[in-house]
């Protein structure tokens, strides 16, 4: 049986009267030539909140459509604001994932707190389906935050979610979290694939018609991904990873961002009053030691979006069991650590094959560049041959497959860094102000460590 197709309806654009078919003049009002054709549609984004009847979709010259510049709402949170681009883009929608317990629901609440402290006449609604209003006020409480103005919708039902954002129009809206919100339209459990797509569309679909922010919270597999369909991050502007070490040290980083760089990495420290920005993480990963560093420590200098700062490269050989090498590392790529270690085996004869690898990162946080290369086949040589790379030192540079050492992306930047912090031997793929140049994997050896590796 052939499907229904949608009805065409006429709606007034003065006082939204429609009718079946077109009139000069809307009987309602007695406005002439104001009835335009809309089109009857459930399914429609717009329809879902306007009583099932949206206006056609209809083509516009692009050249007189607004780029809306500077149409950004400020989170109060510098750290947030970085990784969001600058602010989080009105009529977005954002997806935050995180495990349990990480602090998406402190930071989120905070940032309700500090929005409303902005922007005095804003309407902030916290949509809670895990949480009651008693224990969303309590952590408030414990966080000093005030609370004036934010109003607290606990609720798991996508109707009441409906009439609350239609009759308060809010600015800024969370929803934590979007696992646990249902619709009886797709049936009566949270969580499924169907209520997922169907809960999140209606969502966006309201704050795309609106100049407001929509931020969910989403719960996340043992891999550490955002559980749930994968078209889920499709829908939105901006998927946000919420990470952690084993300190009380917290990483958010964009995955996905329509208005800005995914290269952005807000750093925050949990502290007795939240989530707290850590603006300047030159000296935070780090370690401060007393006595000579040990084998198997090298110090590089990475960028992360528009700010560099210095990290600690732990490197651990060991016999492999069963004459089965095996590499550990989560804070840097395996293959990144394979590949280094067995350019340094066909360079330098240094036997890596029969050893089990373990990498570390000081301070939990995950680099991905090719910056670390040097330092981290100095950290894997320091290790294999319990020579320990001197104090004050700084690798940087990118190793080819050939064991040469090539040059890396704002490396003044990089070097002013490391000076800045008191480092004075710096070994870079170029004669910058103040650092010695090595070319290949054998001047790196020789340089770091004051030895001559084998052909």
């Amino acid at each position: 049986m052939a499907k229904k197709k949608n009805a065409i309806v006429y709606k007034c654009s003065e006082c939204g009267y429609t009718q079946p078919r077109w009139l000069g003049r809307c009987p309602e009002c007695g406005s002439w030539n104001t009835l335009e054709e809309c089109i009857s549609d459930p399914n429609a984004n717009a329809a879902v909140f306007a009583g099932g009847v949206a206006e056609k979709a209809k083509p516009v010259p692009l050249e007189t459509v607004s780029a809306q510049e500077g149409s950004r709402l400020s989170t109060g949170i510098e750290e947030f604001d970085r990784v969001l681009g600058g602010g989080a883009m009105k009529r977005s929608a954002i997806l935050i994932g995180g495990e349990p317990g990480i602090g998406k629901s402190t930071l989120l609440l905070q940032t309700a707190a500090m929005i409303r402290t902005t922007e005095q006449n804003a309407r902030i609604l916290y949509i809670s389906g895990e949480e009651s209003a008693g224990q969303i006020k309590g952590r408030a409480d414990r966080l000093g935050l005030q609370t004036a103005g934010i109003e607290i919708l606990c609720t798991m039902r996508l109707e009441d979610i409906r009439d609350a954002l239609n009759a308060l129009n809010p600015l800024f809206v969370v929803v934590d979290s979007i696992q646990t919100v249902y619709s009886v339209e797709a049936g009566i459990v949270p969580g499924t694939v169907n209520q997922l797509k169907y809960c999140a569309n209606e969502l966006i679909g309201w704050v795309k018609e609106r100049d407001s922010v929509l931020i969910m919270t989403a719960h996340v597999t043992k891999e550490g991904t955002i559980a749930g369909p994968k078209s889920l991050e499709h829908m939105v502007d901006t998927v946000i990873s919420f990470e952690r070490n084993d300190d009380e040290v917290r990483f958010l980083r964009a995955q996905k961002n329509r208005f800005g760089s995914v290269d952005e990495l807000g750093i925050f420290a949990m502290s007795e009053k939240g989530l707290e920005g850590v603006a300047d993480p030159s000296t935070m990963f780090i370690t401060k030691r007393s006595g000579a560093t040990p084998a198997g420590i090298a110090n590089t200098c990475v960028f992360e979006g528009s700010r560099s700062f210095l990290v600690e490269i732990q490197a651990l050989t060991v016999p492999a069991k069963a004459n089965i090498s095996r590499v550990y590392s989560d804070k840097i790529d395996s293959a990144r650590v394979a590949r280094v270690a067995a350019v340094l085996e066909k360079r330098t004869g240094l036997r890596f094959s029969d050893q089990d690898l373990y990498i570390n990162v000081a301070g939990g946080v995950r680099l991905t560049e090719s910056a670390i290369d040097s330092a981290l086949a100095a950290a894997l040589y320091s290790a294999r041959t319990d020579l320990a790379v001197s104090e004050n030192t700084v690798i940087i540079g990118e190793m080819s497959l050939a064991g040469e050492v090539r040059p890396v992306p704002r490396l003044r930047q990089r070097v002013k860094t490391a000076k800045d912090l008191g480092f004075t031997h710096i070994f870079a793929p170029e004669a910058e102000s103040g650092c010695s140049r090595v070319g290949n994997v054998g001047e790196l050896i020789k340089g770091v460590f004051g030895k001559t590796t084998s052909p």
